[in-house]
Order: structure tokens, then C-alpha cells, then sequence
């Protein structure tokens, strides 16, 4: 029997918790629930988890805190995505959580199919990056970086130099929240704050064009005010408005 991933969700609402174990379980994960953050820590210090997805005001010991010690003390699970769960919605909190190394997040209330489709992304960027030396067919869209030649759709298009760079590095992130720091330290070695003035922004948007990252071609890429960008290929089922959706805190 093929061994399920393993999830470790922390919600201290116990109705919000047990949908989101359900949502989970329903999508082939192995959901451990729990409703202290304290517990989650000491269970995690033996176990291992492949994914964690927080709540953000847990009263004993928040996702936040959780998130702090995954990313600096703890070794066995220091690697595991993160996805916070949260009615924090103001952007620098949003902004806090990424910085500080959470890998994507959602506002309550929040919908079984996008909460499934967000896990399953953050899931396959390990998948991706194990093969991160190999071709890229994604979609209508094609990357072979030995040759560096990119094809969208059966066109081929010219990226030069950091084009290229930019743009294989969006798509072996697919799916997740990647930050301008992440991306300039990946493809120019230099921190954000090392390069001129909205460089990363100038080659994200001529990459846009180029490769007509649009929902007519598939993709949609959009923007996260002062943090970075999200490159998403989109369901061939759009979610419906009427699907469950989880009440606020």
C-alpha cells in the first residue's frame, strides 16, 4: 500500500480543523489535527511531516511561533512547506508570514478545491526541483535549459540571458509565492536590495509578454505588493462560487 504524505495542521477552532482534516483526508492526505500549538511542537520533534498548515492565532503557542521554530531550531522537519491558514488578512501580515519563511497562505474563509489545488502545488515543488536539470513541459509551455530554448505552445521565442533565467525559475516554482530577494539571490547571486531599482520587476514583465503568461494561454501571474510574485497554471475547472466554503475565525 502506497504510503500517504503526512499533514500537520494546527486550527484551534475545532469546526474549521475538522473540515480542513476532512478537505485533506478526502485528497489522499494523512492528516495529524491539532488544536495546540505546544503539542504540534513536541509531536514534530519526533515525527516527520511533509507538509505543516497553520492557523496564525493559536493561544498557546501560535503558527507563527511554530513557523519560527520549523525554520530555525528544528532540523528534522526545517524543509516542510508551510501553508498558513489565517483571517489576517492586512498585507503586512500576509508580508510577515513570507518573510519570516512561510511558503503560501490563505484568507479565511476559505474553499475545499483551492485549499486541495494550494497543497498539491507546494507539494510538487519538491518533485520539480528534484528535476531541476531536466526539461520543463508544462502546459502550452516548454524550457530545455541545455539549449536554452523556450516554446510556447509550437513558437519558439527568444528569451536572452536573465529572461531565460527569470523565467525557468518561475516555473520550477510553480504554483507557490516566491519572493524578489528569492528570485535575484537564484538567478543573479546578489540580494534584492543589491540590484538596481526594479530589476526583478523589469525582466518579470518582459517575461510576461514574451511567453504570454495569461489565462488565454493557461497561466496567470500575479503580483504580491511589496514581496514577490506567484506563477500559477490554471484548473481546467474554474471553482465555482457556490462550493463550501469555511467561516472566519
Amino acid at each position: 500500500m502506497e504510503k500517504r504524505i503526512s499533514v500537520a495542521l494546527l486550527e484551534d477552532d475545532m469546526d474549521v480543523g475538522t473540515a480542513i482534516k476532512h478537505w485533506l483526508e478526502s485528497a489522499g492526505y494523512a492528516v495529524q489535527h491539532f488544536t495546540s500549538g505546544r503539542l504540534l511542537k513536541r509531536v514534530a520533534s519526533d515525527e516527520r511531516f511533509e507538509l505543516f498548515v497553520l492557523d496564525w492565532g493559536v493561544p498557546d503557542l501560535s503558527g507563527k511561533d511554530i513557523l519560527q521554530w520549523l525554520r530555525h531550531e528544528q532540523a528534522q522537519n526545517s524543509a516542510a512547506p508551510v501553508l498558513f491558514v489565517t483571517s489576517h488578512n492586512a498585507e503586512e501580515d500576509i508580508v510577515l508570514a513570507l518573510s519570516a519563511g512561510a511558503d503560501d497562505y490563505m484568507v479565511k474563509p476559505i474553499r475545499q478545491l483551492e485549499l486541495q489545488a494550494r497543497v498539491g502545488a507546494l507539494l510538487r515543488r519538491g518533485d520539480i526541483n528534484a528535476t531541476r536539470t531536466g526539461v520543463l513541459d508544462i502546459g502550452s509551455h516548454y524550457f530545455d535549459p541545455d539549449t536554452r530554448v523556450a516554446y510556447v505552445g509550437d513558437s519558439e521565442v527568444e528569451l536572452k540571458g536573465k529572461e531565460f533565467d527569470v523565467a525557468l525559475f518561475l516555473f520550477r516554482h510553480l504554483g507557490n509565492l516566491v519572493s524578489r530577494g528569492h528570485i535575484a539571490e537564484s538567478v543573479w547571486g546578489a540580494r534584492a536590495d543589491q540590484l538596481q531599482s526594479r530589476t526583478v520587476d523589469h525582466y518579470v514583465s518582459l517575461i510576461r509578454k514574451k511567453l504570454s503568461l495569461d489565462p488565454a494561454h493557461g497561466m496567470r501571474l500575479t503580483s504580491i505588493s511589496n514581496f514577490g510574485y506567484r506563477l500559477e497554471q490554471l484548473s481546467a475547472r474554474p471553482i465555482a462560487p457556490s462550493e463550501a466554503r469555511l467561516p472566519t475565525d
